[in-house]
Order: structure tokens, then sequence, then C-alpha cells
């Protein structure tokens, strides 16, 4: 699985990496490329009465939300949460096939998160912010992103003049969470060959997808289109009226951009300024967009591999790492090593930690470490490196965000292949992008064995919206560049900025890219035509 979004490890790592950095093949449930955000914060119910659609939420103090997530809150920082409630089925010709309509009176809950910095000043209203995923939670980024600039969060010039408020979208976390898929079947799928060659093998894993879908499919029936990106759009407009702003402010990171697009073309007069980061290219169908990030994870571990092999130092797999890495995959796949506790890292685990290591630069040296160690027979981190993409906890359990990840993804997507065409795909990639490219073909099983209607979100201009900033990163591994200036083009207005730097999304890391995008948001200055910022 590999969902677009936002990176986070370890605990020891989650201030000094506070930058979202969640992505992901727009498809599937066995790749997932995201930040799998601890799901620790206080859940719907202990958060009070959900205000009706409509209505003004009441907000109150939720200083356990960073406690519990981080151990403390932010300097200087207050924490207030409120809950909203949104029609399961906006309407207006959506979610085909689900009874929900307008009008039958069944609602999601939406929780909220708004944080206002004490040295709050000339306030022009809220940022609203979303990780991606799909299925990674705003409010979890929200407060990681309040820690400021000496923790990877927000400049202090933002958070000074704007409330910062996130939100779990509807299915993810503390929204009405989707949960149907059992810890061991995520198991199974993460530990699962990413390129099963025999066709047992890839019979096996057509199987578990299945048994994945049926299970949601018996719990959710025909309200499953209803988790779709544009419903999802609606429902920010909501979250704007709740916060009490005329027109939107929003960073979206990874898959937060195709929900920022859909909601300027359906709302474009309701936009002050959308900040995009890590373009998805809304256009790009299941098959084309996972070659797209087959095609980003191989650039990404090619530079990886020039790295370690420049920095043989720092990299103990040097100076080969491509072949480490590979060879490390195929021992796994006859003989696993085996941790203390009895779980083995197969093939799966190994590549998810490869996956893992690739949303920031940072992660290269943790993966060579890695791979050297499961060598020398210590899997450890290897397994750190996999569950901390994966969302999975020492208990193993998971969080949902992969439940949502699927739901969304397969609600929005209409395009079905056939499994004789994937397999087909299977052998094509893996002669283009060897060790990303099987899987990403086989992972596109999970939409095609979906039973859920689809509700496929608009792609078109934002006809009469104010500029939006896209951003795009050169070395991005999961929304890959190309599709900065496709998204761009697409709604019309949009105005591309460019890093040249490693590792998915870009905002705050630069003063090159962070000048930018503040001057944006506060004071509405467009970057200029063709800005390029140095990786350094």
């Amino acid at each position: 699985m590999i969902t677009e979004g936002c990176h986070v490890t370890r605990f020891s790592d989650r201030i000094r990496r506070v930058r979202p950095a969640l992505a992901g093949f727009a498809a599937a449930v066995v790749l997932t490329a995201g930040c799998t955000l601890p799901a620790f914060a206080p859940r719907a119910e202990s958060q009070g009465p959900a205000a009706p659609p409509g209505t003004a939420p009441t907000w109150r103090a939720c200083p356990e939300v960073p406690n519990e997530l981080v151990g403390r809150g932010a300097a200087g920082m207050r924490y207030e949460c409120a809950r909203i409630l949104v029609p399961r089925n906006w309407g207006n010709g959506a979610a085909t096939g689900a009874t929900a309509g307008p009008g039958t009176g069944e609602t999601f809950e939406i929780a909220l998160i708004r944080i206002r910095s004490d040295k709050q000043h000339d306030r022009i209203g809220s940022l609203v912010v979303n990780p991606g995923g799909p299925g990674a939670s705003g409010v979890d980024t929200a407060v990681y992103l309040s820690f400021g600039p000496a923790f990877g969060g927000l400049p202090t010039t933002v958070t000074d003049r704007f409330d910062i408020v996130g939100f779990d979208p509807r299915g993810v976390d503390r929204s009405s969470p989707v949960k149907c898929i059992p810890d061991a079947d995520l198991d199974a799928s993460f530990g699962y060959d990413p390129d099963p060659q025999s066709q047992a093998s890839f019979d096996g894993f057509v199987t578990l997808n299945r048994r994945i879908g049926t299970g949601c499919g018996d719990k959710y029936g025909d309200q499953l289109p209803l988790y779709g990106t544009e419903q999802a759009a609606r429902d920010m407009d909501a979250v704007r009226a709740a916060v009490g702003d005329d027109k939107l402010t929003y960073l979206g990171y990874s898959y937060g951009t195709l929900l920022g697009a859909v909601y300027a073309q359906l709302y474009p007069k309701r936009v002050r300024a959308l900040v995009l980061d890590g373009a998805v290219d809304p256009q790009q169908k299941l098959i084309a967009g996972s070659e797209s990030q087959a095609k980003g994870f191989e650039r990404a571990f090619d530079n990886f591999a020039k790295w370690c092999a420049a920095n043989a130092g720092r990299c103990p797999i040097a100076p080969d790492a491509r072949a480490a890495v590979t060879a490390a995959i195929d021992k796994a796949r006859v003989s696993p090593v085996r941790a203390q506790d009895g779980r083995e890292a197969t093939a799966g685990w190994v590549f998810y930690a490869v996956i893992s290591s690739l949303y920031t630069e940072a992660g290269w040296q943790e993966l060579a470490r890695a791979i050297d160690s499961l060598q020398g027979g210590d899997p450890r981190g290897v397994f750190d490196l996999a569950d901390a993409y994966a969302g999975r906890g020492d208990n193993g359990h998971y969080s949902n965000l992969f439940d949502a990840n699927l739901a969304v993804n397969c609600a929005d997507e209409t395009e079905k292949p056939s499994r004789e065409q994937i397999r087909q795909l299977q052998s094509q990639w893996r002669q283009k992008y060897p060790l990303f490219g099987p899987a990403l073909a086989v992972g596109m099983l999970g939409c095609v064995e979906w039973p859920g209607a689809r509700d496929p979100y608009p792609t078109g201009k934002a006809a009469s919206a104010p500029p939006i900033v896209v951003v795009g990163t050169t070395g991005d591994p999961a929304t890959p560049y190309e599709q900065t200036a496709a998204l761009a083009s697409m709604l019309g207005v949009g105005r591309v900025l460019t890093w040249e730097g490693e590792g998915h999304t870009a905002y705050p890391q630069t003063a090159c890219v962070t000048d930018a995008v503040d001057a944006y948001l506060i004071s509405l200055t467009v970057p200029r035509e063709g800005l390029r910022c140095p990786a350094r």
C-alpha cells in the first residue's frame, strides 16, 4: 500500500520531522506511501456534541491532544477541538447507488482542531491543513506543524497571522472512521512478496485482496462510494464555514493537493489562497498513476544509490546499494530473518522499509544501516522503517490509515484493469522499473477487487479562482515532479514553484520555498513565473 501524504517515523523523530510528507501510490492497498501519524489523540466521542450542518461548532480546550501525541503542547500555543456534522451524501449527482442521499438526515462527524498562537496579531483567518494519504490525520498534522521552524513546523510569520486548523477527513481516524481490514490481513499484505512471479503466488495475492474487499463491502455496503474525494472536498467547505472564514486559505500535501484542486473546481469564488505541495495529477487514471509512481520511486532510489556510492563512510552498503537491497529482498523470499518475537522480515517488509526511507533524504542513511543490520541477522531496523510507514504499533495493531486509503482511492477510481492486464504490466514494469514496477502493478488489485460503486471527482478548470501555488520537488518519489505542471495546467490558474531537492514535499524546508509560500499565504504575492529553488 502506498499513500500520498505525510511520513513520520519513530517517536524520537516526531518533533524533529514535523513536516508532513504523506504520499503514495494513488492506487492500492498493498502500496501506501504516506505519513502515518500515531492515532493516540482523543476520539470524537470524547469531544462533546457535534454541531449540526450549518451551525457554529462549540470549541473546547484540548491540551490532551498534543500531550498524547508528543508529550506536550508547543510553547505559546492554545489548542481547541470541535466536531461538526456533514451530510453523508452532498448530492449533486455524486455517489451513485448510495442510499444516504440529501434529506435523509444521515451524517458523518468531522473532527477539527484549532491552534492559535499567544503572539497572534493582525489575524488574517484560518490556515486549513491536510497531510494527504488519503487516510492521514489532519488533526495530528496541525499539532506537529504548531511546533515551529526549530522542529520543522510552520514559520512564526504564518502562525502569528493565522489559526492553524486541522481536520480528519470523513472516514479517517476521529471522523466516522472506516475500519474493515483485520490486522492479520494488513500483516499479510505488507509482508507479501512485492513481485509474486509464480501464478500460484499471484493468485494468492488476488485472493487476499478479494477477502479484504469482501470484508469491507459486507460491513459498509452501498455506503462505500461516500468516502470519495468530491464528498470530502464539500466537507472542507463546511470546515471553512465552521471556522468563520468567508474564503478558504489552505495548505495541502500530496493527496491533499487533489482535495484542494477539487475544492477549487467546486467553489472557485470561495478560494483565498491554496498551496498544493507534492502535486497529484487528477487526470491520471489508475494504470498511468501507478506507472508514474514506479518511475518516481526508481528515480529516487537511484539518487539514494548515487549518494551511497559517494558517501561510503555513512553508507555501510556502499558501493552498490541497489545490488545490496535487491539481494536482501531476494534472500528474504527464501530465508527471512526472524526477530526475537518470531516475526519474520519477509520480502514485503524489506520492500516497505525501502519505500519508507525514500520519503525524506534523512531516511537514506537509516535504510543503509537497516539493510546492513539485516545482512548481519538483525531485522529491527527494517521493521522500524516499515512499521512507521504502515502505522503498525508495537502491539501489532494498525490505525485505520489503510482502510481509509483504500476506501477513498477506490471510490475515486473508474479504471478497472483485468487481472490478466495487471499480470502483463507486472512483467513489463519489472523490466522498466526493477525494484518498484512489479509492486505498483500488482498493487492495483486492491481496487480491482473492491466492491463499492465509484464516485469520480471533477477534472477541469478552477474557473474564476485566484492564482493557486503548486509546489513540486524534482526528486519526489511518491508524487513525481512531472505531475506539478500537469495539475497547474488543469486548474488553469496554477503557478508552479519548484524545489530541486529530494524527498516528498517541499514546504517549509528551505528559505527559498518558505519565503515564496509565506509571501503568498500572507500577502497573496504569487511566486514569479518559473521560480526554482536550489536543494540547499
